[in-house]
Parts: C-alpha cells; sequence; structure tokens
C-alpha cells in the first residue's frame, strides 16, 4: 500500500506509521502478556471510575438477543450493572454488551462509546464530549451545540450544517431527506451509548456515505439506573439542569429524560438556551416480541458570532464578526420526531421493522432570513439470520429503508435579525430508497468472508414558486450501486484482524451549485453523486488493561463534493474530479502502572488513553489545484488524558488536545492555520452506583488557538474563515442516579 502513496505523502506516512508503533507498542505489549482472555476485542472509550460489580447470568430473552451461535462467551462490561431477573431485556433497544456483540462483527473500522466514559466525567455539553477519543473523527465546536464533524475527510466543504456521516438516533434517520445533518437535536446526556461505524462499515443501516454513521441510543426502562438527576455549571453562563425517569409495569416499560440549559458563550453575540425531550414506551407481547414507540422534541435558540479573519482569532477571540452582529444572526430550531420500532425473534432470524416522522422548523437568520419547514417520514425493515448451513456458520444481514421528504423553503431578506421582502420560495421534495444485503460466511470457525451490496435509488426535485430571478425548478435522479468486500479473523477470544474494500456513493443535496459573478452557473441538477472506493486493514484487542487499535485506510473518489468556486465569500460545493482521502487511526489504553497505593483484586492505577489519527487528503491531478491538499482537517491529531484512578471511585488527571501542524483552509493552499496545543485537568469522584461528580478545567493556559474553519477555494490574509476556539473554562457537575 505504501507503494500507492499521493506526491509527498510516503515520508508523511511512514513519520505517522513511526508515531503509532511508539504510542501502540506499549499497550500492545501488555495486552499480550495479560493471561484474561475472555473480554471483547472491540475498542470502546473506557470510563474514568472504578470498576462496578459484574452483573448476574442475563435472563433467557437477553442471552438470546443478538447472540452469535458458538461463539466464545464474553465477560460482562464493567458499566453493565445486573438488571434483576424479573425484569427480562429489551429486545428492541440492546444493552452495551449486546452492541458490543453486534459491532464486532464488521470487518473494519467500529468504535462504541459508553455514557459511562464522558457523561459522568465531563460536562457532555456537546458531541465533541462523546467522540473526542474516537480516532478518525475529527469534532470541533463552533459555536452554542454547532460543531464541525469530520470522519476520514467527509464533510470538509460543509461550511454549514453537515454531509458524508449519517447520524441515527436508536437507528432511526437524523438527517434530512437531502442529505444534511445537525447537531442541535443530540443531547449527549440523553444516551446510554454511541455507535461510530467509519467509512463504508454501516452497511447494517442501509448507510453508505465516505463518512459512516454515528447511532445514538437512548435507554428503555428495563436499564438499570433509569431515575436519576443532575446539575451542571461553568465558564460564560452556563448551566445546565437534567432528569431522567423510568421503569417496567408487567410487559410495558417506560424511559423519559429531559434537560435544559443555557449559556452567555464565550464569544460575544454567542448566547443561546435549549431544551430537549427524548422518552420510549415499549410492549412485550412475549420474550420473542416487542415493539417500542419513540419521541424526541427540541427547542433551541441560538445566536451566531460567525467566522472572522486569523488575525482575529488569534489576538481577539472574543470578537464576533461585525455582520453577525448587525444582521442578529441566529439559528433557531423546532423539532418533534416520532418513531416505532418492532422486533420479532424467531431461533436463529430477527426480524426488525418500524416508521418514524419528523416535523422540522429551522428559523435562521443569516445574510438572509431563511424559513425552511422540513417534513421527513419513511421507513425500514432489516433480517438478521444467524445458522449453520452445511457445518459452517454463516451470517445474513439484509433490509431496505425509506426516507422521503419535503421541505417548505423561504429566503427573506434579513432587516437586523428581521423578515424583510421575499426573495426566493420553493417546495424541495426527496426521495430515497435503499436495498441492503451482507454475507458474513465463516469458512474457517475464527475465519468469515464478508460480502454485500447496496442499492440506492434517490430523487431530488425543486418547484420553484417566485420566478422574479428565473425558474429554478429541476429534477435529479440516481441509480448507485455499493458494493463491498472483506475478511474478519478472530485471531483469539480478544483480538482481531479485518480488512475490506468498499464502494461509497452520496447524493448531493439542494445545496450543492454555483452561481455568482466571475464564477460558472452550475445548477443541482448538474451535480453528480459523489463515489468512493476505499480499502482498509486493520486490527484492534481489548483485554483488562490494555486495549489497541490501529487501522489504515484510502479511499480513491470521484466527483468529490467541494468547494472549488467562491463568490462574495461564500462557498459554492461542486464536484471535483478525482480525490483521495488517506489516513492512520490509532487509539490505546493502557494501566501503565497499578498496586500504587492499593493492592488486592481493585487495585489502583494509572491510565492512558491516547488517540491518533492521521490524515493525508488530496486532489489528484486537478486541473485547478493539481496535488494540493485538501482543506480543512489537521494531518495529525492527537487527543490524550492519564487519570489516576482510585477503586473507591476518585480519579484526577491531566489531559491534551495536540495539532503539531496548522491545516490549510483554501484548496489553493495559499492561508493556514497554526499548531496549537491544550491541556486540562479533571477531577471526579463516580461510585458506580448512585453518586457522581466532577470539577473539569479546560484550557487551562487560556491559549488563543483556532478550533475548525470554514474552507474557501482561494483565501488571503483577511478571508474570514476562522472560529477561535474557547479561553480557560471551569465546570462542575453532580449527579444521582437510582
Amino acid at each position: 500500500m505504501l507503494n500507492h502513496l499521493a506526491p509527498g505523502g510516503g515520508s508523511a506516512l511512514c513519520g505517522a506509521l513511526a508515531t503509532i508503533v511508539a504510542i501502540v507498542s506499549p499497550a500492545a505489549a501488555l495486552a499480550q502478556s495479560s493471561s484474561d482472555t475472555t473480554t471483547l476485542p472491540t475498542v470502546t472509550v473506557t470510563a474514568p471510575h472504578a470498576s462496578r460489580s459484574q452483573p448476574k447470568h442475563a435472563t433467557r430473552s437477553a442471552a438470546r438477543s443478538n447472540q452469535a451461535p458458538r461463539r466464545v462467551a464474553a465477560r460482562p462490561e464493567p458499566s453493565q450493572v445486573a438488571v434483576p431477573a424479573t425484569v427480562p431485556a429489551s429486545l428492541t433497544v440492546a444493552t452495551a454488551q449486546q452492541a458490543l456483540r453486534e459491532i464486532q462483527q464488521t470487518p473494519g473500522g467500529v468504535a462504541l462509546v459508553t455514557a459511562d466514559a464522558y457523561k459522568n466525567s465531563t460536562v457532555a455539553s456537546t458531541i465533541k464530549d462523546i467522540l473526542d477519543y474516537v480516532p478518525g473523527v475529527f469534532v470541533q465546536p463552533k459555536w452554542g451545540d454547532d460543531t464541525r464533524l469530520s470522519i476520514r475527510g467527509s464533510s470538509l466543504s460543509r461550511n454549514f450544517h453537515l454531509r458524508g456521516v449519517q447520524l441515527y438516533m436508536d437507528g432511526i434517520p437524523i438527517n434530512t431527506a437531502d442529505g444534511y445533518g445537525d447537531f442541535q437535536e443530540i443531547d449527549p446526556t440523553a444516551y446510554k451509548y454511541v455507535e461510530v461505524f467509519k467509512g463504508g462499515n454501516a452497511l447494517r443501516f442501509g448507510a453508505n456515505s465516505l463518512g459512516g454513521a454515528i447511532n445514538f441510543v437512548t435507554p428503555s426502562g428495563r436499564d438499570p439506573f433509569v431515575n436519576g438527576a443532575s446539575v451542571d455549571a461553568g465558564a460564560f453562563g452556563f448551566w445546565r439542569l437534567q432528569a431522567n425517569a423510568g421503569g417496567t409495569n408487567g410487559p410495558w416499560d417506560g424511559f423519559l429524560t429531559a434537560s435544559t440549559q443555557a449559556s452567555d458563550g464565550f464569544r460575544d453575540h454567542s448566547f443561546g438556551h435549549s431544551t430537549r425531550v427524548s422518552g420510549n414506551v415499549g410492549y412485550q407481547f412475549s420474550p420473542d416480541f416487542e415493539t417500542r414507540f419513540y419521541l424526541n422534541a427540541n427547542d433551541v435558540r441560538q445566536r451566531i458570532p460567525g467566522t472572522v479573519s486569523k488575525d482575529s482569532a488569534l489576538t481577539s477571540p472574543q470578537t464576533a464578526a461585525a455582520g453577525n452582529v448587525a444582521l442578529d444572526q441566529q439559528r433557531n430550531i423546532d423539532t418533534v420526531r416520532i418513531a416505532n420500532k418492532t422486533t420479532m425473534r424467531f431461533d436463529d432470524t430477527i426480524v426488525e421493522f418500524g416508521a418514524f416522522g419528523v416535523d422540522r422548523h429551522l428559523m435562521h437568520p443569516i445574510f438572509q432570513w431563511l424559513d425552511y419547514h422540513y417534513q421527513d417520514y419513511g421507513g425500514f425493515a432489516r433480517v438478521t439470520d444467524d445458522r449453520l448451513i452445511g457445518g459452517f456458520r454463516n451470517r445474513v444481514v439484509a433490509g431496505v429503508n425509506l426516507l422521503n421528504g419535503r421541505i417548505d423553503n423561504q429566503q427573506f431578506a434579513n432587516l437586523a435579525g428581521q423578515k424583510g421582502a421575499l426573495l426566493s420560495s420553493s417546495i424541495d421534495r426527496s426521495q430515497n430508497t435503499s436495498v441492503y444485503v451482507e454475507d458474513s460466511f465463516y469458512f474457517l470457525p475464527n475465519v468469515a468472508a464478508v460480502a454485500g451490496t447496496q442499492f440506492l435509488y434517490a430523487t431530488r426535485d425543486r418547484q420553484d414558486r417566485l420566478l422574479n430571478d428565473g425558474d429554478q425548478s429541476g429534477r435529479t435522479e440516481f441509480n448507485l450501486w455499493s458494493p463491498k468486500g472483506g475478511l474478519l479473523w478472530q485471531i483469539d477470544p480478544t483480538w482481531q484482524a479485518f480488512a475490506n474494500i468498499s464502494r461509497s456513493a452520496e447524493v448531493p443535496s439542494f445545496g450543492e451549485s454555483s452561481n455568482g459573478p466571475g464564477i460558472p452557473t452550475i445548477p443541482f441538477t448538474s451535480i453528480r453523486a459523489q463515489t468512493a472506493t476505499t480499502y482498509e486493514i486493520g486490527t484492534r484487542d481489548r483485554r483488562p488493561n490494555a486495549t489497541w487499535e490501529l487501522t489504515y485506510y484510502r479511499a480513491q473518489i470521484r466527483n468529490e463534493l467541494l468547494c472549488l468556486y467562491s463568490a462574495f465569500g461564500n462557498c459554492n460545493v461542486t464536484n471535483a474530479d478525482r480525490t483521495m482521502h488517506q489516513g492512520i487511526e490509532a487509539g490505546a489504553g493502557a494501566a501503565i502502572f497499578r498496586n500504587l497505593f492499593v493492592r488486592g483484586d481493585r487495585p489502583d492505577k494509572l491510565w492512558l488513553n491516547v488517540a491518533y489519527t492521521f490524515n493525508d487528503f488530496r486532489f489528484d491531478n486537478d486541473a485547478l489545484f493539481g496535488n494540493n491538499l485538501l482543506p480543512g482537517a489537521p494531518r495529525h491529531f492527537v487527543r490524550a488524558e492519564l487519570l489516576y484512578k482510585h477503586p473507591s471511585g476518585f480519579y484526577i488527571g491531566p489531559n491534551l488536545e495536540w495539532v503539531p501542524q496548522g491545516y490549510y483552509v483554501d484548496s489553493a493552499n495559499t492561508l493556514s492555520t497554526n499548531a496549537y496545543a491544550i491541556y486540562g485537568l479533571k477531577a471526579g469522584f463516580d461510585d458506580g452506583e448512585r453518586y457522581s461528580g466532577y470539577v473539569e478545567a479546560r484550557n487551562l493556559a487560556n491559549t488563543s488557538y483556532i478550533a475548525s474553519s470554514s474552507i474557501i477555494d482561494r483565501a488571503n490574509a483577511n478571508s474570514p474563515l476562522f472560529e477561535p476556539g474557547t479561553g480557560r473554562a471551569v465546570y462542575a457537575g453532580f449527579k444521582v442516579r437510582w
């Protein structure tokens, strides 16, 4: 693979490999010397507190759910507390342990982050707090709840919203039907775990985008500790109140969580407040038949400070963009989502199906006053069959997804935050139907050949209702196949190796087009689908006192949706010709010292956690930009923490975020960010049962740095592209659960 590096990429990649060897080798050596061989191999971000008591044996119902035949039994995760035998497990909401068994059957880069890894020990105000230690994921805050998210170089061109990563809540799509995603509807306090499927490894959802998929999973009333309350407060006027309640009554169970929060914001004109509610009600007809109804509602009001020049971001980071203040720019969202999911189990076969509907109102004064009303709806069905065929284990996953939507799209003149004259109006309709199948055939007891494919039929249809600037109506149709093949090798009960080749295909949204003075006019109907072929190889291991993962991937992309033209400073996203994304994702965690002050079965330990990402994203002999680096993401990104953990639940330690080399913000490679390193410290306690509390200090040195940036085709020193990072901040919180 090293012989196929893009120009200039070889030495950098070799250096990155050397860095990873230095990071991973100690953990790997410790992992190999461990005598415990019964834990799961999937890399999981671990919690900072002491282990809870081990759960009792699951009931018959729970043991069969998601259980693969003839696999070595896995030791339950410490964070999984015993479920009383009188409370059968849920079929529609897997436990973290069941989710681990499922996700580990993926021959590619995946991760599972349990709530205990972040919710009890950080302020947990954005998805950055969830995903910070998942290698391969670059996630940086912008303002309020908004975040810039990229997995394997996805969404680099998106200066607003998200694309290239498909978001799910309890397996139900969050993204709009035309492909956009937002984070305002994500409440980090609401989830029991979060699943991350990188690249083409999310076929079980029928997803096939370049960045993969993220699934946020809420608890059910059958989970332990479903009742609780928490309070958090800290810098820049931040406060949050959160509560959750649940339980069972015969075949019924229910869970409800709600939070309300507000913040003045680090920057001027960045204040906001939000209220979020999530809940579900389930009914078990029998131990093998369950249905569940979901509700999610959000009310978000947020000011936008805007992007500024590099000099302003570094010398006056709290200053907002003057135009954002003058126009009182905001992003306000009201959302209601309802859904149903039903699961039926027939011996070796599990059938899941459901439907959902979303009503979303975006009130968004920016350069114009955007008033968008989204109505998305759809359904899904999936069959998982795991049995012996001719003496060989065979596992098939097949399904169909429908995601359709309508946008009532109106844009008005923005008069200092008030609506002016109507400037554009349309009805935008999207239809997406995907059918997928994946088969894993174990031709050896511990080696599976995996093959699958997805077919996507999609349309985008715009009906222009305001014709004084011409008729912008149009329709596009896409028929896209995305095959996949790979190998999964279970080297021992804790250690896996994998390789795969996958195709991804992304249909453009209504926002991709180009027009303006001096640049080509390219309507949305001329934008082609982005396709990529990704090669991936890696390995992962998880043992009681050491975990690690190491993955290399290379994606060859056609028609990547990128910023190739700009007018008035706005990025126009169209199709590039050929591009290449490749990188290394490395994570390691190890108890580098044990028995410091406490000996016995539950000693104290000093735990090191490191996540390293190497990115090499380039144009491939592009007519305009040659082999330039793609803008928008650092080549190296490191997150690390060193925590002292006492068996009583007390912990304390420093952490680091390090970008050792600035990255370009324009395709011409003329302007870049600066390197930075910021340090933090946290301390707290978590008794593993009822109580937890924390104090967390971030950016202790009050370093001025650029957290994220928008991109453009050609920049200059005054280009307003930069989002300053937050200065020194201290947060504290307390949680009680029962």
